[in-house]
């Protein structure tokens, strides 16, 4: 597990989808997750300070369930990429044992920032769509996972054309994004 923190929330100029950036803490890595306009909005609104809503939303309800059920939101990971599809668990701590919710990761997300608990993406996530995006003006590259020895990893060796195909809707969308201001975070 790969500690993450939201880096911020970016819009497609081609198609005006919203995409949240996940960093990889201490590094120059990213994980670019596709997600809908409402969870952007509820990530977004709990990231930015002094913004209040009037009403609970979907994600505050969630918090307040698990909280007055005895339970506590440990942490949240991205924990599998299938078919463009990622996935994510929302892990709790009931009564000392740990269970696990499947959900998806705009929804882990947006309750990981209301609970204030860390985000971990799988390292195998990584590997299939972590980039880095490189200095201003230059592409954003797709990561090679690099053991100590300098070798390219077994894991990415195995990774497909196929796989690599897959992914180009993701490239895309990064090679479109306007970086001048992405190391200015909005709070």
């Amino acid at each position: 597990m790969i500690e993450m923190t939201i880096e911020s929330i970016r819009v497609s100029l081609v198609n005006y989808q919203r995409v949240v950036m996940l960093k990889e803490k201490n590094t120059l890595r990213y994980l670019p997750i596709w997600i809908g306009s409402a969870e952007a909005q509820a990530i977004a609104i709990r990231l930015q300070e002094g913004i209040q809503v009037q009403r609970p939303m979907t994600h505050d309800l969630l918090a307040t369930t698990i909280e007055v059920l005895g339970a506590q939101v440990e942490h949240v990971i991205v924990n599998d990429l299938k078919n463009d599809t990622f996935y994510a668990k929302i892990l709790l701590n009931v009564g000392g044992n740990q269970i696990e919710i499947d959900s998806r990761p705009s929804d882990a997300l947006a309750l990981a920032v209301r609970v204030e608990v860390p985000i971990y993406a799988d390292e195998s996530v990584l590997d299939k769509a972590g980039i880095v995006l490189e200095r201003e003006g230059e592409s954003p590259e797709i990561i090679e996972s690099v053991d100590g020895a300098g070798e390219i990893s077994e894991k990415r060796k195995k990774t497909s054309e196929d796989e690599i195909k897959k992914m180009s809707a993701f490239r895309d969308f990064i090679d479109n994004l306007d970086l001048e201001d992405f190391d200015k975070r909005k709070s």
